[in-house]
């Protein structure tokens, strides 16, 4: 079992990367793209906790930058008919606190919006994993107040993913925007314009 791998990053490929180890050895790694994001540029140190998938097509490597997402991605496996790549799925599109709180509160709307996954398969996977997550750490909390919620619905709405707009909401609230919700959605979208230009 590969749980822990450090070393350079060697190569992007997509939504992979290559870490050559201190070794000499480079293993390809999938990770998700919110971790994809945070990871340094060509030739910066990288630790990834990663996790790796034994099929009969082959053997496949994936990397975390917190143990509690590989544990949210092991649990995910755990329900019927989800592999790795849907795993990756909703941990991308909802983001690892919004996909434990999802699944404890069955938020079906909020699983039902990861590409792959409709609301038959997000009812089947509340239904297999909800008491599953009771042990997993969950960082922060959605943004509190109803002008909260609906800014946040508000922007999911304009096609941002929940985990983004749940980003850019607390952001907002944390940078002084408070009030009725369109201030709200105003200064996240203004966040969200600058987390863009900033990359």
């Amino acid at each position: 079992m590969i749980a822990y791998l450090s070393g350079t990053l060697a190569e992007r490929e997509g939504d992979s990367v290559v870490v050559l180890t201190d070794g000499g050895v480079g293993y390809l790694v999938a990770v998700p793209v919110a971790v994809l994001e945070r990871l340094p540029a060509k030739g910066g140190r990288v630790a990834l906790f990663t996790e790796l998938v034994v099929r009969e097509d082959g053997w496949s490597l994936y990397g975390f930058d917190r143990p509690a997402d590989r544990l949210i991605f092991q649990r995910l496996l755990g329900a019927s008919g989800f592999g790795p790549k849907l795993a990756l799925a909703v941990l991308g599109t909802l983001g690892p606190e919004r996909t434990v709180r999802s699944i404890r509160e069955r938020d079906v709307a909020a699983l039902a919006t990861v590409p792959g996954i409709g609301r038959k398969k997000a009812e089947r996977l509340i239904l297999e994993l909800r008491d599953r997550f009771d042990d997993v750490p969950v960082e922060r909390g959605p943004p509190q107040g109803t002008g909260a919620e609906q800014a946040v619905r508000a922007l999911t709405g304009l096609g941002y993913g929940p985990a983004a707009a749940d980003e850019a909401v607390r952001t907002a609230i944390a940078d002084g925007a408070e009030g009725d919700t369109a201030t709200v959605v105003r200064r996240a979208l203004q966040v969200l314009a600058a987390s863009r230009t900033g990359r």
